[in-house]
């Protein structure tokens, strides 16, 4: 019988030296380190045990928690009507995955969303419900989620 090849740990078990390897990682991701020396001085490691470890850890996103949504707007062909959607976004903390936007017909544009919802201030339902109230949204609906 063969041992799995992946386990699912909780972070506080792990030695520290994972969860640096993984928060250099991060930093190198988002630019706020621009090379592995400095990615890796950042978190308090070195750079062998980065390049010793960097393949084999990666986070896990917990789906259950992270609920993924995606969602259909009909919108007026008007300047700023995607950005007044995207704001409304923001300001929930909506952490949004993909935007996908149609070329607009007869005045009327698809814009779908996904999106994951853990970090947000409101239900799905006010986001979508705020969303229905601009002027220049005609309708708002659920595909997924």
């Amino acid at each position: 019988m063969s041992k799995p090849k992946l386990y699912i740990v909780e972070a506080e078990m792990l030695p520290e030296v994972f969860l640096k390897v993984s928060e250099a990682k991060e930093l190198l991701q988002t630019g706020a380190a621009a090379t592995v020396a400095e990615a890796a001085a950042m978190a308090g490691i070195s750079r062998s045990a980065f390049y010793k470890y960097k393949d084999a850890i990666r986070p896990f996103r917990d789906i259950k928690r992270e609920r993924a949504i995606t969602m259909s707007i009909l919108t007026r062909d008007k300047p700023g009507a995607l950005s007044s959607v995207l704001s409304i976004f923001a300001a929930m903390r909506a952490n949004i995955l993909t935007i996908n936007q149609s070329i607009p017909t007869n005045g009327v544009g698809v814009v779908t969303i996904a999106f994951v919802t853990e970090d947000m201030d409101a239900s799905p339902e006010t986001l979508a419900a705020q969303i229905d109230a601009l002027p220049d949204v005609i309708r708002t609906e659920v595909l997924a989620g």
